[in-house]
């Protein structure tokens, strides 16, 4: 079999920068013995749908149609062959070429798991015997707490005003303050947004929340670079694609009493007025005197300096920034953020003495999916201070972009999906300096094992 993938390129002179593409060949005699055999549902393509597809695409889920049964997935062979080829489904779009590919949430389909599904499609979608099916899964209710699974129904629930959204009007940025009726200290694990079943997921494009809380006083903080970084701030992003945020066992949240969160709820219409849309957070605490070493922090690292972009018609453009690490830090995870427009970004750490390391490259973005890339636990990026944070974003203005709604235009910064945007979401857990040459010295020693 012959596989192709695509790395990004960068093409430098008199200033100018160029997005590309350069196509890696590579022949797997694996693939190609696999090839002689007769590719089946029941077989080869229900496993593949279970691990993959089947948690978004079952009724009342946010996929289109239901993937459960082969009547199911005979009906879309042609399309699923299509998605998949393409790398838009399932929505996860790192490149498997370069940076840290150990994730908790990998979600996406080796090359070997597209090829069957294309052969399958190719010949005739043929359901094969159904001895050789898998038993079904059972997988919770979508529009239930999907972390319920892990800690059980949220400790605090917390819901925003309702808002009734018309049925034909420009995007709405609903910004309303809710008391949080939390009267002691408590730490946080894990958190969830959830938009309201079934019209709330079909209006709302992003969630922010932001905690509000006085920060004199906390206990169990000690003033360093980290404390300095911290403060209460924004609390949880949602956007489509995503569920929640666990938090590592030695890291969370801090919620204060008389607490409360702020709310930026963006809706769209749809051509149907929806009725007092509300959108609950659930949040689930430590338990009671658990104080997590360290306090994490959700940072936006805006990759447009001064929320500034310069995107000209029927161009590639390209948009760079630097941050500087004032502490040694643990980055949790990787989520770009841009909009129709938006093509591909990386992040790369340049380190104090020099060395330079490409973390995390996305290179085929979905504006409709929003993924939160979570680092498994042994390859979460440990970065000393003074080490710089190098974000990089293309933006495709051109015909070619099936997604560009007209590349005549000229684009700029805005919160509208027309308008452009390009940041990075990134949960950052600052160390101290003995934690940090801890952690790192026990992480070398597993290499070397």
């Amino acid at each position: 079999m012959i596989t192709t993938r695509t790395r990004l390129w960068i093409v430098g002179g008199s200033g100018s920068l160029v997005l590309g593409a350069i196509a890696l060949v590579a022949t797997s005699p694996a693939v190609s013995a696999q090839q002689a055999a007769p590719v089946t549902f029941a077989k080869d393509v229900a496993p593949i749908l279970q691990q993959k597809c089947q948690v978004c695409h079952q009724p009342n889920s946010i996929g289109p149609m239901s993937l459960l049964t082969y009547e199911d997935a005979r009906r879309y062979a042609s399309a699923i062959k299509a998605k998949t080829s393409e790398r838009v489904m399932p929505p996860y779009h790192v490149d498997r070429t370069i940076g840290i590919q150990q994730f908790k949430n990998d979600g996406g389909l080796t090359d070997e798991q597209i090829d069957t599904l294309a052969r399958w499609a190719d010949a005739g979608a043929p359901m094969g015997d159904r001895k050789d099916l898998p038993p079904p899964v059972e997988f919770p209710d979508p529009n239930a707490w999907q972390l319920a699974s892990v800690f059980g129904e949220p400790d605090l629930i917390v819901k925003s005003a309702p808002y009734t959204l018309a049925a034909d009007t420009q995007d709405k940025w609903f910004r309303p303050v809710t008391e949080t009726g939390v009267t002691e200290e408590r730490w946080v694990r894990a958190i969830e947004i959830k938009p309201s079943f079934p019209d709330g997921r079909r209006v709302v494009h992003h969630v922010l929340t932001y905690l509000e809380q006085e920060e004199h006083g906390v206990t169990g903080l000690a003033e360093s670079a980290e404390h300095a970084q911290m403060g209460a701030g924004l609390f949880m992003e949602w956007a489509v694609g995503k569920v929640g945020e666990i938090f590592p066992a030695d890291a969370g949240k801090l919620m204060l009493p008389g607490s409360k969160i702020r709310w930026e709820v963006h809706m769209y219409a749809v051509g149907q007025e929806v009725k007092d849309n509300q959108v609950e957070l659930g949040i689930y605490f430590y338990p009671k005197g658990h104080v997590p070493k360290h306090r994490t922090v959700l940072r936006m690292f805006n990759v447009a300096p001064g929320s500034e972009l310069d995107i000209p018609p029927g161009e590639i453009s390209m948009t760079q920034n630097f941050y500087v690490l004032p502490a040694p830090a643990r980055l949790e995870n990787y989520q770009p953020h841009m909009h129709m427009r938006g093509k591909a970004m990386t992040m790369e750490a340049v380190y104090p003495d020099g060395r330079r390391e490409v973390l995390s490259v996305v290179n085929n973005f979905q504006w409709r999916w929003h993924v939160n890339y979570i680092y498994a636990d042994d390859a979460a990026p440990l970065l000393p201070k003074g080490t710089t944070l190098v974000f990089t974003a293309w933006h495709d203005n051109t015909a070619d972009n099936p997604n560009n709604p007209d590349p005549r235009q000229w684009v700029g910064w805005g919160d509208r999906t027309v308008d452009e945007m390009a940041h990075a979401w990134i949960d950052v857990t600052y160390l101290d300096q003995d934690e940090f040459d801890r952690l790192l010295a026990g992480r070398k020693a597993k290499e070397r094992r």
